[in-house]
């Protein structure tokens, strides 16, 4: 839905079939699973640990002499091949579906709108022609008043045909637009020689019935080459990432180092040995400018002035570049960085969860369900929080991206020590018992 909403402008009014939605759906799903897996991972730890401990089945095999990290051992080997299979699918899987996701809107978003011609308005969509209808009827085919401009020899509105009534029909291949005229006029100005561009003789013709065929090969949806989009920073795989990063490092170095020359070349000055140490800049301009008329002097800071415009400006397109090359690699980091942290999230959730679900008793959807989402919540606004800073420069992208990560896992590490030893952490009446024993020797 939050794909739906997002597109919606590109995707109304624009005649796609159900292949081009599903398309889009199924692409936008594809990038759902980094949010929904360490989600499903959580959720479905604190579900089985919460049912095995409410129905005292965790408790049974703790008193059978096996331990909880024993107990918990072949989810554990589970979560880490999720895991790693996150890990691929976010590497190979991901870029291909970011791909051909981005590929396609694009593609949309520049889908002309489906023919649409409107009573009492001209209708401009199909290329060449302009038309105007005065009404129609209840079928959708059959039209009153009809007036269409040809614009494709691009001599203005030189050719116009008018008609009582008629039908338009899309040809069986849906290639063409038919308009069958009855009982109208055409009317075209002669102008394709010199003499007749200069006396403008007007050609007209009555016609009882005329059939008029428009090229709507514009209303088709065109597929762009991928490879123009496969650049994109998550479009692509590690190898990739590392490949561009590496890259973009270098053309940085290399505009560095060009302006320490750049500047030396249009950088001029000359020794000032016969000025006193007291003696101001300005009197050591005039010095040297002393064998110079007004004129000759003038000349010379202009031009002095014009090519220290032209560094400055030189510098702030180079300090541009360099600084849009930086986010580049800043954003190429950050993805580089997101496809090990959504293997990482699967078994630090798990180790929350786990546990969690050991300590709360409660199995079900209701209370381990809430859990689930604040905590999901919680890693949710911490990667936005990290990512942001790391884009900001606030941070560096492994410090940006690993944020969350390092914040949670203490405190997986911390329910699964309280897990271990059975405490009651969520227990209100453990809590209670100091101010009951207050309440008692007072």
């Amino acid at each position: 839905m939050q794909f739906l909403w997002k597109y919606i402008d590109d995707l109304v009014g624009k005649g796609l079939g159900w292949n081009i939605i599903g398309q889009l759906l199924f692409y936008a799903s594809a990038n759902l699973v980094p949010m929904a897996l360490p989600l499903g991972i959580l959720l479905s730890s604190i579900m089985t640990f919460g049912n095995l401990s409410e129905n005292y089945e965790l408790a049974a095999m703790k008193s059978a002499g096996l331990s909880l990290m024993k107990i918990m051992s072949p989810l554990i080997i589970t979560s880490m091949l999720l895991g790693v299979s996150a890990f691929f699918y976010a590497d190979i899987v991901l870029p291909i579906a970011n791909l051909k996701m981005g590929s396609l809107i694009y593609d949309v978003s520049n889908q002309k709108p489906a023919l649409q011609v409107k009573e009492g308005a001209f209708y401009n969509g199909i290329d060449g022609y302009s038309i105007r209808v005065g009404k129609k009827e209840e079928d959708g085919k059959t039209l009153r008043n009809i007036m269409i401009y040809d614009h494709t020899d691009y001599q203005g509105n030189t050719n116009v045909t008018i008609a009582e009534y008629g039908k338009m029909e899309m040809s069986t291949d849906k290639q063409f637009l038919l308009f069958t005229l009855n009982n109208g006029n055409h009317y075209e100005e002669q102008l394709k020689t010199p003499e007749q561009r200069s006396t403008r003789p007007l050609l007209r013709t009555q016609f009882k019935e005329q059939v008029m065929r428009m090229d709507l090969s514009g209303f088709r949806l065109n597929r762009s080459d991928e490879g123009l989009f496969k650049n994109n920073y998550d479009m692509l795989s590690i190898r990739q990432l590392d490949s561009t990063i590496g890259a973009t490092a270098d053309e940085n170095a290399r505009a560095l180092d060009s302006l320490v020359p750049f500047i030396a070349k249009n950088y001029y000055s000359k020794s000032l040995a016969l000025q006193t140490k007291t003696k101001s800049l300005n009197a050591g301009s005039d010095l040297l400018l002393s064998g110079f008329d007004i004129q000759q002097k003038q000349n010379i800071l202009e031009t002095a002035i014009n090519m220290a415009r032209s560094t400055k400006n030189h510098l702030e397109t180079q300090y541009s570049n360099i600084k849009g090359a930086e986010e580049a690699i800043t954003r190429c980091k950050i993805e580089w960085h997101k496809k090990f942290t959504l293997s990482f999230s699967c078994i630090l959730l798990f180790f929350i969860g786990a546990p969690l679900g050991a300590i709360i008793r409660k199995g079900g959807v209701g209370l381990p369900g809430v859990i689930s989402v604040l905590f999901f919540i919680l890693l949710y606004v911490l990667s936005i929080m990290g990512e942001k800073f790391a884009k900001q420069g606030v941070l560096e992208a492994w410090q940006g991206m690993w944020m969350p990560s390092a914040i949670l896992f203490p405190i997986g590490l911390f329910l699964t020590y309280k897990a271990a030893y059975d405490s009651a952490l969520f227990d209100i009446e453990t809590y209670m018992k100091p101010f009951k024993r207050f309440k008692r020797s007072s």
